[in-house]
């Protein structure tokens, strides 16, 4: 028989993030220690009993602004193999941004496949199951992983923060990528449902060739209409920019930004206050801590994926399936 609730540890660097998910699910963050050695080593452990229980252990993988991602991905893994060792019945790792899910094929000779190795660390440390918020390409996720993977889409979170601020008029959703284009119709359909108006599908080309971005080419009607470029990661702006002005220089009204993961490096800040883009929604999956306030005042919308992740966990700690909570597919 399952314990009443779920055991929820959330490791220092998301911390914030971990108290917002036990906040929504009712319940206190267990208790652990993390102490760093003069050499740079650290030791991670569970303080509270986790015997015999049904446990999660939270921690985003992004870079910054104390830890590298792989830092984070360290602490965690050593801290899954502790929680193991100290007797879990179930271990999940709910990693809300999950590290080198963009690396998930060769592209070049002798490439890395490093989202596969990932998977494997984590399964060397005795994960039972993974819970992962908008990756970067889910059938390579469900396919890096030989144990249970979950992958929580934002769809119902961005729709549910927008619906209410879409002026009328013509709609459009837009891929910047034709990687991204099933993304971007699952998007459509859903805000389709949910509002009981035509939404007009577009998507941009996109090249990529020595380091450098390309492609001006844009598929869609878009004229007049207010437009939500959808990705899953926003990192230095560039390719949400390149699409926001192909589909103002296309005559949309206005262009919404919208990606589950802002890392917002680089030149990002620039990126935000383009005068292309009119308001960029991300979650805090990654906390926006590189963007000065004024920027983040002015330009972003934070839509908080905690309750998400708690419905989630409490979904999946009862043995019940999340497919209808997300509208994802199973």
């Amino acid at each position: 028989m399952m314990p009443a609730a779920a055991a929820l540890f959330a490791l220092g660097a998301s911390r914030v993030f971990g108290a917002a998910v036990a906040a929504a699910l009712g319940q206190p963050l267990l208790r652990h220690e993390e102490r760093r050695f003069a050499d740079g080593e650290h030791k991670v452990r569970p303080l509270d009993p986790v015997r015999g229980g049904d446990v999660y252990v939270l921690q985003s993988l992004h870079g910054g602004p104390d830890l590298s991602a792989d830092d984070k991905l360290c602490r965690l893994l050593f801290f899954l193999g502790a929680v193991r060792d100290a007797g879990a019945a179930r271990l999940t790792a709910v990693v809300p941004y999950l590290a080198y899910a963009r690396k998930d094929r060769r592209t070049q000779a002798r490439d890395p496949v490093t989202t596969r190795y990932v998977a494997q660390l984590f399964e060397a440390v005795g994960v039972d199951r993974v819970v992962a918020v908008e990756v970067h390409n889910l059938v390579a996720f469900q396919n890096a992983f030989r144990c249970p993977v979950e992958h929580l889409d934002t769809r119902r979170l961005f729709i549910d923060a927008l619906v209410n601020q879409l002026p009328g008029g013509p709609l459009a959703v837009a891929s910047p990528d034709p990687g991204g284009v099933k993304r971007a119709q699952l998007f459509r359909e859903m805000l389709e449902a949910r509002t009981g108006r035509a939404v007009e599908p577009a998507f941009m080309e996109k090249r990529r060739s020595g380091g450098m971005v390309g492609g001006t080419l844009l598929t869609g009607q878009v004229r007049d209409a207010t437009v939500i470029v959808v990705d899953d990661l926003i990192a230095s702006g560039g390719t949400m920019v390149r699409a926001a002005e192909a589909c103002r220089a296309a005559g949309a009204a206005q262009v919404f930004a919208l990606a589950a993961h802002g890392l917002f490096v680089g030149d990002a800040a620039a990126a935000l206050t383009n005068p292309a883009l009119s308001t960029t929604w991300v979650t805090d999956t990654v906390p926006p801590f590189r963007l000065e306030a004024t920027v983040l005042a002015g330009h972003v919308q934070v839509v908080s994926a905690a309750p998400l992740v708690a419905r989630a966990i409490a979904r999946l700690h009862g043995d019940g399936s999340i497919v209808d909570l997300l509208g994802n597919p199973g």
